[in-house]
């Protein structure tokens, strides 16, 4: 096909990427590590780790797992906030020739289950504080192997020890937890783990560009997540694509490894999974922010030291600027702006620009295509409202249902092909037959028009996805958790704007007790929905609008909203 866009790529942004130039992701961070060793790669609370400690730290947990006798390609979950131990685990995991599965850590009971046991991982490493919710559902999954890590692991002997004890005992934030439970399951703090491992040695793993490295768990159309599963050559292609867009903006500092990107985004989340991966390959820093929702903490994290790019979603950059010290940050050496994870307004789009000099600038893709598809141009200089060009190696094709592609200028489904795109669904034949076409694309469920110029806008979205915050909230899924709770009949999800998340989740419930309330629903969401799926808005109906053939018409209910 012709790819129109590359007329508009920037001077020094390639055509094509070579992912082969790796023999696997792990590959490429053996090379990093030796390559870096003295260089910082994260700093956290103001304690820096070098890529020799990351290098060191993930080789000891890597050898610790291997030493457990789990087997090549083995499933191993990973339930962790920004802090240090994510990128140690997760190292470790692809070095020792297993599979990373990334866990929201604010998961429920209901939804950790369910990734746990589709998933088959046979150990998981999470932070403490979430320990009281692996206790629920742990009889009922395959795992055997819990390592638990305290909040100050590797934040320094003193300051950690200190921390720990403060998120403990002060401000109470470990619910309290019983583990092990029963059978031959260990439990093992993450200290103990990497002392048993330096002890040992860490074998190396045979590994290709074609195995699995993440299973990337997603919204799923039938009220279940599936995992999306990303080779390695998925993960190496997009690490490349990403660098090679970004070059124009970044080049100016001349030693890569200077720069500081700010990971305020979750490491969980495929976008900033790519980006910390970006910057193992270029050697330079992350400044991790254990929780961005502290915006005050998080300005004063930003006024430490200079910055240089700065990944978010529009209701991160929304909040900052609302924040009374937002005008004490110094953005003179911010280079790069980049939204994703959601659609940018203008608004926020052209206040950012205005506060802080910097171009915001928006980009599209998805779990499945390893975060970013189709991005504007870096040398932009102001917001344009579109998902912009196809990456290099990315073809973009708009097409009809019957997988025909349409003219330039036509509105249609967005679907993408290329070496950045999951290998498909992970034990869901179905599901991967109706989402590739014949010629090798993937439908993604958006609806958008190309343009002669090879840029994208979004018009509507094929699937009745939710976006909130950046997170993917499909109907269905909260549709058959909400239709358990006591007294509800029926009921139906929608999505409506909300100028702060985008879009906010309302449920119109049928109930058959006159004394189900509000509250008592909105209770029941809390105790089974992580909090971006928790509907903001409950209105009871007598009934709901239906096809002839009894399908609940959701398209009549955002109308009626």
């Amino acid at each position: 096909m012709e790819r129109i866009w590359l007329k508009n790529y920037p001077p020094g942004v390639p055509h094509e990427i070579d992912p082969n130039q790796y023999s696997s992701l792990t590959d490429m961070m053996e090379s990093a590590f030796r390559a870096h060793g003295d260089s910082p790669f994260s700093v956290c609370m103001d304690r820096w780790m070098s890529y020799k400690e990351l290098d060191e730290l993930s080789k000891a947990l890597g050898a610790w797992l291997q030493n457990q006798g789990l087997e090549p390609g083995s499933r191993v979950a990973i339930m962790l906030p920004n802090l240090p131990q994510f990128a140690v685990t997760m190292a470790a995991i692809l070095r020792a020739g297993y599979t990373c599965v990334n866990v929201n850590p604010l998961y429920t009971a209901r939804e950790l289950k369910h990734q746990l046991k589709d998933s088959g991982a046979c150990a998981i490493v999470i932070l403490e504080n979430f320990a009281a919710t692996l206790q629920e559902v742990i009889e009922d999954t395959a795992v055997q192997h819990v390592v638990l890590a305290s909040i100050g692991d590797l934040l320094g002997p003193w300051y950690g020890r200190w921390m720990t004890f403060a998120v403990r005992h002060l401000a109470k934030m470990v619910p309290e937890f019983e583990l092990p439970l029963t059978g031959a399951r260990q439990v093992i703090p993450f200290k103990k783990v990497i002392a048993q491992g330096r002890q040992l040695n860490l074998k190396p793993s045979v590994q290709t560009l074609d195995d699995t490295a993440f299973l990337q768990y997603t919204g799923g159309t039938t009220g279940l997540s599936k995992g999306a599963v990303l080779t390695h050559r998925n993960i190496v292609a997009a690490m490349l694509q990403a660098e090679g867009w970004f070059t124009p903006a970044l080049s100016s500092v001349g030693d890569l490894r200077k720069i500081n990107s700010i990971a305020a985004l979750p490491l969980y989340h495929i976008f900033a999974l790519t980006l910390c991966l970006l910057a193992i390959r270029q050697g330079s820093h992350l400044t991790l922010v254990p929780n961005p929702r502290d915006f005050g903490k998080f300005i004063e994290v930003l006024k430490q030291r200079p910055f240089h790019m700065l990944p978010g979603v529009n209701t991160l950059f929304n909040a900052l600027m609302q924040h009374p010290m937002f005008k004490t940050i110094d953005f003179s050496s911010l280079m790069l702006t980049q939204a994703g994870g959601m659609a940018a307004s203008e608004g926020t789009a052209k206040s950012w620009q205005a506060a802080t000099g910097s171009p915001m600038i928006e980009g599209w893709g998805m779990s499945e295509t390893c975060a970013i598809g189709t991005n504007n141009p870096v040398t932009q200089k102001h917001f344009s409202g579109n998902i912009g060009l196809p990456l290099p190696s990315i073809d973009i094709a708009i097409k009809d249902d019957d997988g025909h592609s349409l003219p330039v200028g036509s509105s249609g489904e967005i679907c993408i092909r290329g070496p950045n795109v999951m290998w498909g669904y992970y034990k869901q034949p179905e599901e991967n037959a109706k989402t590739f076409t014949a010629d090798g694309f993937m439908r993604t469920g958006d609806v958008g028009i190309m343009d002669s110029e090879g840029f994208t806008r979004i018009v509507d979205r094929k699937k009745d996805m939710i976006i909130v915050s950046g997170f993917n909230v499909f109907p269905s899924e909260l549709e058959n958790v909400i239709s358990t709770c006591p007294g509800v009949v029926e009921c139906a999800v929608i999505g409506i704007a909300d100028s702060m998340q985008g879009e906010t989740i309302k449920v119109f419930v049928v109930r058959n007790d006159p004394m189900l309330t509000e509250e008592a629903v909105s209770r029941f969401c809390h105790d089974n929905l992580t909090g971006y799926k928790r509907p903001k808005y409950i209105e009871f109906r007598d009934e709901l609008p239906k096809s002839n053939v009894g399908k609940i018409l959701r398209r009549e209910l955002r109308s009626q909203k």
